[in-house]
Formats: structure tokens, C-alpha cells, sequence
């Protein structure tokens, strides 16, 4: 087979599966889901649980899926995110999955909804672990600026009119009410996206019980 760049070291290997090689499989496999939470926290902030710090093979393989359309990656980092679901409900039970949706804009510069992809893979990975999943969408995203541009004040601004709820019948509340409702998201930063995401469903009765994310950055101290 010939050559090609691992998604997380970068560096040229054959052979790779799921365009990740061997080493970074090893890397990305030995991280454990843990709690985290950014401080401050915004309020409505529900409990986060993190794979590992935004960092390392998990960063590179992030930037890889999510900017430079490696959608191959969707496979292997929806099942990482599985495992994340898993550890912050705890036993299995039912579960919504609440993907934190793009932009329209965002989901065409990639191709399709990132979050989308993931919570897909995501949710097949627990229906084959035994869990009952299903997957909702009530919110759609309003064009915002890129958070990355933003400090901290500006994201939680931006977040706080950046999603609608889409129309629902009574029967797909009714199913969303059920269970666990976990919020799914990539990266944690400052929490605001998630605040926001989790005050617009619990406004309709579908309070999330967690949300879980991929990777949550570490706030670096000068000394």
C-alpha cells in the first residue's frame, strides 16, 4: 500500500487504518474518559466528561477530520466518543444523542456536519454494545462568528443567541424525554456552546444529563 500521512503524528507511514498509524492507535487508546470543567464555568454548563486534553494525537487527529476533510476519521473518533457517552452515564440505559450542529456555513467549507458524522458513529457503536440510542437534531445553528476569533467574553456572547429550536411533534419530544439526553461537541474550550446548547433543551423539558466531548483545552499558567 502506499504511503500516507498519519492524522496524528503527520508523519508518512504505510499501511494506516483509519488513517491513523499504529503508535497514535496506541496513543489515542490508552486515553480515559474523565470529568472536566472549564473555570469559569457559564451557567447552564451541564457535567462534561473529556477523552483527553486537546493535545497530541488527539489534536492532530481533531484538526485533521474537522479542517482538512479527513472524513474517513469519522469511524474511529465516533467510536472514542462512544466510549466517552459510556463513562459519563455510567450503566447502560437509553440514550439521546444531541450532536451540537454547525453552521450552515461551517457544514459546506466541510463538507457536511462534522458532529453530525461523529454522533452517527458514535450511536453505532453503542446500539452494538447493547445501549438503546437515538440520535436527535432540535437545534439549528444561526450564522456566528468563528469562535476561534474570539476571547473568552466573545464566545459566550456569540453562543448565547446561536441556536433555534427546530419544530417537533409531541412524539419526538416525548422519545427525547426518555433515558439520558447527552449533548455531544469535539472540543470543550470555555463551555459556552454547550451552556447555550443545553439552556435551549432544557427550555423544553429535555434537560441533558451530560454532555461529551472528544478533547476539553487546558488553560496554560505563566509563571
Amino acid at each position: 500500500m502506499l504511503p500516507a500521512d498519519c492524522a496524528g503524528c503527520r508523519q508518512r507511514r504505510p499501511g494506516l487504518r483509519h488513517g491513523v498509524c499504529p503508535e497514535c492507535v496506541t496513543a489515542l487508546e490508552a486515553l480515559r474518559p474523565r470529568p472536566v470543567r472549564p473555570s469559569p464555568a457559564p451557567e447552564g454548563l451541564p457535567p462534561c466528561v473529556a477523552l483527553g486534553p486537546y493535545a497530541g494525537p488527539l489534536r492532530e487527529t481533531l484538526l485533521a477530520y474537522k479542517e482538512h476533510g479527513r472524513h474517513g476519521l469519522a469511524r474511529p473518533l465516533g467510536a472514542l466518543l462512544a466510549g466517552v457517552v459510556a463513562a459519563g452515564v455510567g450503566q447502560a440505559r437509553p440514550v439521546t444523542l444531541v450532536p451540537v450542529p454547525d453552521t450552515a456555513a461551517a457544514a459546506r467549507a466541510r463538507y457536511g456536519d462534522h458532529l453530525d458524522r461523529l454522533a452517527r458513529h458514535c450511536a453505532d457503536r453503542l446500539r452494538r454494545a447493547g445501549w438503546a440510542v437515538r440520535v436527535l437534531r432540535p437545534l439549528r445553528a444561526l450564522p456566528r462568528p468563528d469562535s476561534v476569533t474570539l476571547d473568552s467574553a466573545g464566545r459566550a456572547a456569540a453562543a448565547q443567541a446561536a441556536f433555534r429550536l427546530r419544530r417537533a411533534g409531541r412524539a419526538g419530544r416525548d422519545e427525547a424525554r426518555a433515558g439520558a439526553v447527552v449533548v455531544l461537541d469535539d472540543i470543550l474550550t470555555t463551555g459556552s456552546t454547550l451552556a447555550a446548547v443545553s439552556r435551549a433543551l432544557t427550555a423544553t423539558g429535555r434537560a441533558p444529563s451530560v454532555a461529551a466531548v472528544l478533547a476539553a483545552t487546558e488553560k496554560r499558567h505563566q509563571s
